[in-house]
């Protein structure tokens, strides 16, 4: 990717950030933007700061809201409605924007999405049809839907509205709090991590994070371009990919230095710490900041922001005490 690709994004950014105010009404959040010191997780960082952005308070509770509302409104809706393939996050988001917008909804999931998210979509009002196990079964069945109904596609995240829409996040916390140093974020298909290195450039440091049973960006880096891997594991509704969106790949290749492993043991004991200790109830694929910080993964230096991203919060109510 050149300089003025790059430069692009940028303004692709500012772009999506005015037609989300003009247009979006109350359908988007701006999520609240904690900062908290290092002591307080029990890390021994003398000045630093934790910043957590907590974009699971957004009003499809996850990220998605940013990206999928943008695409929508940048296109033209066909009176097919609108179609996506997702692990749930993508489908909920989805689906809130076309209910705002008025227009019919139909969700590929696959069937390791749990039953909260697909009690969710339906109660936004989508048809919802479950293909296969992983998120690559969805996708395929939901491409063939979408040639035969001319419906409108909203990719989960490999779409240059989705990932511009996800980049607003980033534009928002700059101006809620000043630039962080370090921006600590999830990865499954890349579009958040697109979006946000995207606007950040390399005026923050964005640090890749990913479940050590679906590393679709570090087994890229490994061979040199995006390649399946296969997923699984605790986060693998959301963070399910089977490989790395291309837009995001040549966003991070650019700009993302810092791509890391978690287990599912750190990503669950954050999840839970997240919830006893500051009662903020997520799904898996929003604790991986704070694990990376829990493990050692992730050591802030004397004096640094470092910004979590709290990404989602559509979880099994069960499953994060």
């Amino acid at each position: 990717m050149n300089t003025t690709q790059t430069a692009g994004w940028r303004s692709q950014i500012d772009s999506a950030s005015q037609r989300l105010a003009e247009r979006a009404g109350h359908f988007l959040r701006q999520t609240p933007l904690w900062k908290l010191p290092a002591s307080a997780f029990g890390i021994d960082a003398s000045g630093a700061e934790i910043w957590l952005k907590l974009e699971h308070m957004q009003v499809s509770g996850s990220f998605k809201a940013r990206g999928m509302m943008n695409r929508l409104l940048a296109n033209d809706i066909p009176q097919s409605g609108v179609i996506v393939a997702s692990g749930g996050n993508a489908g909920i988001a989805t689906a809130a924007a076309a209910r705002a917008l008025g227009v019919p909804c139909q969700v590929f999931l696959p069937g390791v999405s749990p039953e909260a998210k697909r009690a969710r979509l339906r109660a936004l009002g989508a048809e919802v049809v479950v293909v296969g196990d992983l998120y690559p079964d969805a996708l395929a069945a939901c491409l063939t839907r979408q040639k035969e109904s001319g419906a409108l596609l909203t990719h989960a995240y490999d779409q240059p509205e989705v990932v511009a829409g996800a980049g607003t996040l980033g534009r928002e916390i700059e101006q809620q709090g000043g630039l962080p140093d370090a921006v600590l974020v999830s990865v499954g298909g890349g579009g958040l991590i697109g979006g946000l290195a995207g606007w950040f450039e390399k005026r923050s440091r964005v640090v890749a994070l990913e479940p050590e049973k679906a590393p679709t960006l570090f087994r890229a880096r490994e061979a040199g371009e995006p390649v399946d891997v296969e997923v699984g594991g605790i986060a693998a509704d959301s963070l399910g990919a089977r490989r790395i969106g291309a837009i995001a790949w040549e966003i991070t290749r650019q700009h993302v230095q810092d791509a890391l492993l978690l287990s599912d043991e750190s990503i669950r004991a954050a999840q839970q710490w997240l919830w006893k200790e500051l009662k903020l109830a997520v799904e898996p694929a929003a604790a991986l900041p704070l694990a990376a910080l829990q493990t050692g993964a992730y050591k802030p230096r004397a004096g640094e922001k470092v910004c979590l991203i709290v990404c989602g919060a559509n979880a099994d109510p069960a499953t994060v005490a």
